[in-house]
């Protein structure tokens, strides 16, 4: 594990592959953390391309550095965060792989700074224009019922109360049965011990169903220009497990109009909502062949 400064946080993260190889980005979601990436690292390093995968604010060993900071999960508030991260790095161009919140950390920057992007590869979430939280149609609704109760505030206090054991309930019921090994499990919810984790996980999902909920100005600026744009132009490829219990496959399902640039959908059958932990070797393998097409 390494460590990097940036204004506002020390940002845990791995890193490997060719130092001239292109750059890729590779941002987890929730409820997970980096490690999910080390079974398709591997891969991309034998195909030439140089990663790093970074902790986002509020899990594993990323931290805040002044307390006082208001602990806002929203997605722009982690793309700054992504910004912030490679520029520290010093790499100005690059792609991004992300996962779940990674997802849509990728969709938001294809938002704002398209031309700093190779392609995004966004995997188990679809794009939502204009950065907008839409009520989805009743099925999605229900399998999203863990955003409805953290958005309760009774219920946010049951989460609390047991953080760990509600995680461990999504991940028994967003993929096919038996899909992970118990210490697998155990290795990436001690990331869950983040004294942040339970804020930026709060924020995240309750200011997207509240509006009221308050928000961290520095990222304004961030969302107004997502909020202006519709249509993303930076090469896309959305990997989706048609059993993923939580994003369901039709939800990600006709947006093709929504990309002026290439874009490509992977669908894997039998595979849930953590396809680079599930299908290692499928997702590589595409993740490869898309940021090779030029």
């Amino acid at each position: 594990m390494q460590h990097l400064a940036t204004d506002l946080l020390d940002i845990a993260f791995e890193s490997g592959g060719p130092k001239d190889g292109p750059f890729l980005l590779l941002l987890h979601g929730w409820p997970d953390d980096a490690t999910t990436w080390r079974r398709v690292t591997p891969r991309l390093e034998a195909a030439g391309f140089q990663w790093a995968a970074p902790w986002l604010r509020g899990f594993g060993k990323t931290t805040f550095k002044d307390p006082a900071v208001f602990r806002d999960g929203s997605a722009e508030a982690l793309a700054q965060d992504a910004l912030d991260f490679v520029g520290a790095l010093g790499v100005d161009r690059f792609g991004i792989v992300g996962h779940d919140w990674g997802a849509r950390v990728a969709y938001t920057l294809a938002a704002a700074v398209p031309e700093r992007l190779d392609g995004i590869a966004a995997l188990s979430l679809g794009y939502a224009p204009n950065g907008a939280f839409k009520v989805p149609p009743f099925e999605q609704s229900r399998a999203w019922w863990y955003q409805w109760f953290m958005a309760a505030d009774l219920g946010r206090d049951k989460v609390a109360e047991d953080p760990v054991g509600f995680v461990r309930l999504l991940w028994d019921t967003w993929a096919p049965p038996d899909w992970y090994e118990p210490g697998e499990f155990e290795e990436t919810a001690s990331s869950f011990a983040n004294p942040d984790w339970l804020a930026i996980t709060f924020h995240s999902y309750r200011s997207r169903w509240r509006p009221n909920d308050p928000k961290d100005p520095r990222y304004d600026r961030l969302r107004e220009q997502v909020r202006e744009v519709r249509v993303l132009s930076p090469p896309t490829l959305v990997i989706q497990g048609l059993a993923d219990g939580t994003v369901l496959p039709a939800s990600t399902q006709g947006k093709d109009e929504l990309f002026s640039g290439r874009y490509r959908r992977l669908d894997l059958p039998d595979v849930g909502h953590f396809p680079m932990r599930e299908a290692p070797g499928d997702v590589a393998a595409a993740v490869i062949d898309h940021f090779n097409m030029r």
